[in-house]
């Protein structure tokens, strides 16, 4: 009933919250009026996606993060003002959704100031071709080595993601091994970037 609640008075004001928990936390592409650390319920952080456009090609696909079903989430919470609203959630549908591996949720999240918070996020379809699961970890760091898409060189997808989080004060051991091994190794192959999708 609380939800309900939570859920009808923002519709009411048009305010919208997005949960980021990969790259949306260090480069949201949209405008914003405020962030803080957030705890979604339900859903864990996990490379558990192929990339076949930002980070891959279909042909040699990277790995990038969704939310997929079990656990808890910490991430970043934004306020985006009513005024833009409409825009924002256009922009994270062309984002997030270009492959369809993402669905688009409304989820209860917990913020930093106790307050909740109905967010708009996007979680992995476990249906979708592109969902990867759980992956043992050398050939996730096989796969992040490989990969390179329209934005770059998965491998630098992982280490930002990585070194965000523990600025936040989040550590993620599977992040963590992947970017120490990475390091190690010197990156990622030299991969043609893709404009596939």
């Amino acid at each position: 009933m609380e939800m309900a609640r939570a859920l009808e008075m923002a519709a009411a004001s048009g305010e919208l919250w997005v949960f980021g928990y990969g790259s949306l936390i260090w480069r949201p592409g949209f405008p914003y009026l405020s962030r803080c650390p957030a705890l979604l319920r339900g859903w864990r952080r996990s490379l558990c996606v192929y990339s076949h456009v930002y980070r891959g090609a279909p042909d040699r696909p990277g790995l990038v993060l969704g939310l997929d079903r079990g656990g808890a989430c910490r991430g970043v919470a934004f306020r985006v003002d009513a005024a833009n609203r409409e825009a924002v959630i256009r922009y994270l549908r062309d984002r997030e959704q270009v492959t369809a591996v993402y669905l688009e949720r409304s989820a209860p999240v917990h913020l930093e100031s106790g307050e909740r918070v109905l967010a708009l996020t996007y979680v992995a379809d476990r249906r979708h071709p592109q969902y990867a699961g759980r992956l043992d970890r050398r050939k996730m760091l096989h796969i992040v080595r490989m990969g390179s898409g329209r934005s770059g060189p998965n491998a630098e997808y992982v280490t930002k993601t990585h070194r965000h989080l523990l600025e936040m004060g989040v550590r993620d051991p599977e992040l963590e091994w992947l970017a120490r091994e990475l390091d190690k190794l010197g990156g990622h192959e030299l991969a043609p970037a893709s404009s596939e999708a």
